[in-house]
């Protein structure tokens, strides 16, 4: 069986620091991915071909789609591939952050990606996805999870404080 892998879209290059976030978990938790800038509206055919070659590839993979603004690419990656989408769009300021959002929630029918939308997070969710098929991924997110509990148990020992009123 082919390695799992965590393909990473943008939709443009100032995604690009949002994908740090989520690869640089998956890097720490010794996971393959990959990374393209492939708008669904600017540059379909280049996201076609991409999506053709690694759905041909076959194996495990999670496709993370990254798309600010009007995320079309998630749906449009999620319509064409049979593995799992999860979109985390970057999130603006202002008024249209609400629609921004919208535009990662409202699918059509039959169209489900998945969406969080924290990088980190949403790597975390890829681990856990490839981890069903792969145990070296479903132990990296067990050590994962209880490196987060000492962190917290730490902060606690550290700042956990009684008054005496």
């Amino acid at each position: 069986m082919a390695e799992g892998r965590v393909i990473v879209l943008m939709g443009s290059a100032s995604d690009a620091e949002h994908a740090r976030r989520a690869t640089a978990l998956l890097d720490r938790l010794g996971v393959a991915w990959s990374s393209h800038v492939a708008s669904a509206h600017k540059t379909p055919a280049r996201l076609l071909e991409l999506l053709e070659g690694y759905e041909a590839a076959g194996g495990p993979r999670v496709y993370l789609t990254i798309a600010g603004r009007s995320n079309a690419l998630s749906g449009m990656v999620e319509a064409q591939v049979a593995a799992p989408v999860i979109a985390c769009p970057p999130l603006g300021s202002g008024p249209w952050a609400p629609f921004d959002l919208a535009s990662s929630l409202r699918m059509p029918s039959g169209v489900a990606p998945l969406v969080v939308l924290e990088p980190e997070n949403a790597a975390l969710a890829a681990v856990k996805i490839l981890g069903l098929v792969e145990p070296r991924h479903e132990e990296a997110v067990r050590s994962y999870q209880a490196a987060q509990r000492e962190k917290l148990e730490r902060a606690d020992a550290e700042l956990g404080r009684e008054g005496t009123g």
